[in-house]
Formats: C-alpha cells, sequence, structure tokens
C-alpha cells in the first residue's frame, strides 16, 4: 500500500510542463509543488485521520495546530482565536504576515467537518490510483492543505516577503456558533482589512469556479385558531390553524417557487390541540383529536437567496400572504438572519478572469463561473460585501458530507500549482 501511494503521489509529474506562458518564476513554483507534494499528502492524511467534527473540540484544536506549526515554519505569525464557552466551539485558526506588495489576501478555510466521534469511521485510504477516501479529505482538510502547499512553494522561493497575506481557518463552519456576531466578529474584522477573499471549499473540477454563493436564513411561521368541534369547521367554527398554516405554505410555492436562485423549505410542520416546538432543536410534539378544529400550528423553514435584494423581497412577499387569513385564524411570520449571500459582482467576476489566466497557462483550460444556485452558504459570504471574491478554489472530489467522502487525486496537485501561481500573480 504504502508503495501505492507514493506512485500516486509521483504520478502527476510523469509529464511535461505546460510552461511556454509562464513566467520563469512561476515555472519554478510549480517544480516547488512538484518537490513538496509526497509531503503534502502526508500532511493531508494526518489530519485526514483526526476527527474534527465541529464539537469535538479537542480534535478541532489539534488539526489546528498541526497546520499552524506548518504555517509558522513558513514564516507566518500564528494566532488561535478563542470562543466564549457558551457558544461550545473550538475557536479559528489565524496565520497572517505583513507587507506591502501586491494586493493584500484573506484565504480562507475551515478545521471542523461534519464528522462527529460517535460517527462510523473512515480513514484516509487509497481506494485505486485516482481516488483517496477519508472524512473530510474533500470538505475542507484537502483544501486546507492546498493553501499550505501554496504558501509553502512560495516561501521556498522566497515569494512571500513584503506581503500582506491572512489565512484564516475557521473551527466552526459546518455549525457556526450563536450569535454569529460573536462567533465570526473577528474574521469579519480581518477581511475588512484585505481586497481580495479566496476561499478554498470543494473545487467542481479545474474549470469552473464560484463567484456566487446563496445565502441562508429561516423563518418561523405561527398560526392561532378558535378550537371548537370538527362538525363547525368551514362556518361557524372557523378553518382551523392546520388547513391555514396549509394555505399559507402553498401559497408561498404557487407566488415564489418559479424565481431562480430563490427556494423556501418547510423543514417542520406541526399542528393540533396541543403544540410544543423547539426551533433551536428543530423538533417537537403534538396532540390532538380528529373531532377537535387545530387552534395552534407552527412551521419552521429555511430561505435561500443570491442577493440581499432577493431575500428583503422575497420577505415582503410572505408577510403578506401571511396576513391575508382564512375566517378565525389569526398568523404571524418571523424572519431570522443566517449566512448573507455572495452575491455576484464585477469585481468577482474579474478575478475568475484572472484565474482562467493562470488556469490557462499552465495548460488546464478556460474557468467559468458556475451555477451561482448550485453551492449554499459558505464563511465567504460573511465578508463577501467587502471584498472582491472567488470560491471553490479547494480539492476536487465528491461525496461531502457523506460517509466514503473521496478526493480526485488526478487533480489535486493542479489545483495546488493553479493556487500557488494565483497567489503569485495577485500579490505582485
Amino acid at each position: 500500500m504504502i508503495k501505492k501511494f507514493v506512485f500516486i503521489c509521483l504520478l502527476f509529474f510523469a509529464t511535461s510542463l505546460t510552461a511556454q506562458t509562464l513566467s520563469k518564476v512561476e515555472q519554478q513554483i510549480t517544480v516547488e509543488i512538484e518537490k513538496n507534494y509526497v509531503d503534502m499528502m502526508e500532511l493531508l492524511k494526518k489530519t485526514v485521520n483526526i476527527n474534527s467534527g465541529t464539537f469535538n473540540i479537542k480534535g478541532v484544536k489539534q488539526v489546528g495546530e498541526i497546520y499552524a506549526n506548518a504555517l509558522q515554519q513558513l514564516g507566518f505569525t500564528i494566532e488561535w482565536i478563542t470562543q466564549p464557552d457558551s457558544l461550545k466551539r473550538a475557536g479559528h485558526l489565524v496565520a497572517f504576515r505583513k507587507g506591502k506588495k501586491g494586493k493584500k489576501l484573506f484565504l480562507i478555510g475551515h478545521l471542523d467537518t461534519v464528522f462527529e466521534p460517535d460517527m462510523p469511521e473512515n480513514p484516509f485510504t487509497v481506494l485505486n490510483d485516482s481516488t483517496i477516501t477519508g472524512q473530510g479529505i474533500n470538505d475542507m482538510k484537502g483544501g486546507d492543505v492546498i493553501i499550505i502547499a501554496a504558501m509553502k512553494a512560495l516561501h521556498q522561493l522566497n515569494l512571500l516577503d513584503e506581503t500582506t497575506i491572512t489565512i484564516y481557518m475557521t473551527g466552526d463552519e459546518e455549525n457556526a456558533g450563536e450569535p454569529r456576531d460573536v462567533s465570526r466578529g473577528d474574521f469579519i474584522k480581518r477581511a475588512k482589512e484585505h481586497e481580495i477573499a479566496l476561499a478554498f471549499e470543494g473545487a467542481i473540477g479545474l474549470n469552473t469556479i464560484a463567484t456566487a454563493r446563496r445565502g441562508a436564513s429561516g423563518w418561523r411561521l405561527e398560526v392561532e385558531a378558535k378550537q371548537g368541534h370538527s362538525s363547525g369547521v368551514f362556518a361557524a367554527g372557523g378553518y382551523g390553524a392546520i388547513y391555514e398554516a396549509s394555505r399559507i405554505i402553498n401559497t408561498f410555492r404557487e407566488t415564489l417557487s418559479k424565481e431562480q436562485f430563490l427556494t423556501f423549505n418547510p423543514g417542520l410542520f406541526i399542528g393540533g390541540a396541543e403544540v410544543d416546538v423547539n426551533a433551536a432543536a428543530q423538533k417537537g410534539s403534538a396532540a390532538g383529536k380528529t373531532n377537535i378544529i387545530s387552534p395552534k400550528t407552527v412551521v419552521i423553514g429555511d430561505l435561500r437567496f443570491l442577493t440581499e435584494t432577493q431575500k428583503i423581497n422575497a420577505r415582503k412577499t410572505m408577510l403578506n400572504i401571511t396576513q391575508q387569513n382564512l375566517p378565525g385564524t389569526k398568523a404571524t411570520i418571523h424572519f431570522m438572519d443566517g449566512i448573507p449571500s455572495m452575491s455576484p459582482t464585477k469585481g468577482n467576476e474579474a478575478l475568475a478572469d484572472e484565474l482562467s489566466k493562470v488556469n490557462m497557462a499552465l495548460g488546464y483550460g478556460k474557468v467559468m463561473p458556475g451555477n451561482a444556485g448550485s453551492r449554499g452558504a459558505g464563511d465567504i459570504s460573511y465578508i463577501a460585501a467587502y471584498a472582491d471574491c472567488l470560491d471553490g478554489l479547494g480539492a476536487s472530489g465528491k461525496g461531502a458530507h457523506a460517509p466514503g467522502e473521496v478526493l480526485n487525486v488526478n487533480e489535486y496537485a493542479k489545483l495546488m500549482k493553479r493556487a500557488a501561481v494565483f497567489v503569485y500573480r495577485l500579490t505582485r
């Protein structure tokens, strides 16, 4: 197995570099990536084999310490951003250096995964010459290691000198601590000091990049009605809470479901004579009888959107629908902000064009912005209003958040090279 692993690590370097459009320095960068590749794969293996589920504070800190040590050796100043005990989160790793050359870059990763210690293990395992599996290997320890690989290659050629780069790896991306202004306060504050933000969440191959990500928010619908005998429903007894909640939800669907990039999903619907809902835990209970008109219904759901304007307009429509009540009922809806959207901007598109030039110089083909509706909210969304942004610069693969998550080995070294050359060009 060890021989097979080494073979995979060396497989990519049998082909000659497509260097005709790379500068001499950029060619050297790609060579350094090749020299370091086996070590980077060992770093990936080591951290994938450490469980760092969001609530495994010890594991998240352990992964953070390993990455911190690697970055400190490359000349970065290291800080660990602690969180209040009430948040029950590990904290965040920050590595930075400051200078006066080129654009100020904010590189985003995360240390946690969705896989908690009580879930089945899935250690780093070579499946074949193009695929490796492991918990968090794609989302997003593979992306974290791409950041470190790029920094190492640039450091070895003294190309990080006088640059301003902050690497921010959060410890709770998969389930951010509440309140968000606390768990993301330092993250946002530091991001505002930079001009460009690059997130290394999973890539969709070599030729697609994310210039936009939808935001996510929540809503809670509460309906009250007169309780009475079922024989009076539709007449003196009114329609009851369940009918009214059903009308509202279905009208949401009829009115808004065809709007591009907008989705809204009722995830929990509970009604009856007695209703108990724990919205934070997203669970509840109800009791009722078939001969009682239901007096109470609660529905909780999410709302996803591409721009703040789209979110605001959708909320106005949903509020208007909620207020047009059936006889004998009363309804209210409350909206909760979650993760903002990363709206498509001209600055993001310009960054994508620059990335495409790097991609073509490396011989990988043109890069195009992906479908904005295909990606959910991520950490970069919190700071998208303050910098030009790209996401999806990390490892390619499939099965993120699911057992058997895999990394595409055929593209991994190429993505490291692209990241390193891209950072180099931005910081000149």
